[in-house]
């Protein structure tokens, strides 16, 4: 990657970081209500690397949005390897680096969950593919990446050509 590619996308990670940090300083966020999922599809799935794990996961395209609360939400869906299939509706503050799981899929509907709280992206194992994804593309810094489109175009680009400015 070339010197200039690197400092316009360390560029616009400080930018995104002071918008999100302005943001949270106002101590006024208020959550938006969350729409509905989209209906589950298992094809097109991008990938999402997440080491140290025998699922395989994906982000289903059409369901990546940012609210105007700036919470990107998204569904991903969990593979075994003999085949089983998991989903989950969720949402993630790239601000405060929490995510939230807002619907299961379960027998063919998607079913709210009892959780509603707020939990910590950092070492926390059962939410570590939601790590993946805000460090892959959801993310940048401390902000949302804008627009949804470009969280799927990072989320599917190789590492060296993520969060590139000239790709927007």
């Amino acid at each position: 990657m070339s010197l200039e590619r690197r400092r316009i996308g360390l560029s616009a990670l400080l930018l995104s970081s002071a918008v999100g940090v302005a943001a949270a300083a106002d101590g006024e966020w208020q959550e938006a209500e969350a729409p509905a999922p989209p209906a589950l599809r298992t094809s097109e799935l991008i990938h999402i690397e997440v080491p140290r794990s025998e699922l395989r996961f994906g982000v289903q395209p059409d369901s990546v949005s940012i609210g105007a609360d700036d919470v990107v939400r998204y569904t991903v869906v969990a593979t075994s390897r003999s085949g089983a299939v998991n989903a989950m509706y969720e949402g993630i503050r790239c601000v405060s680096g929490e995510v939230k799981v807002y619907a299961r899929h379960i027998d063919g509907t998607w079913a709210p969950t009892k959780e509603h709280d707020w939990q910590s992206l950092h070492g926390n194992a059962a939410h570590r593919h939601s790590l993946a994804v805000a460090r892959q593309g959801a993310c940048v810094g401390r902000g949302a990446n804008r627009p949804a489109r470009q969280i799927l175009r990072d989320l599917a680009a190789p590492v060296d050509e993520r969060f590139v400015r000239e790709l927007r």
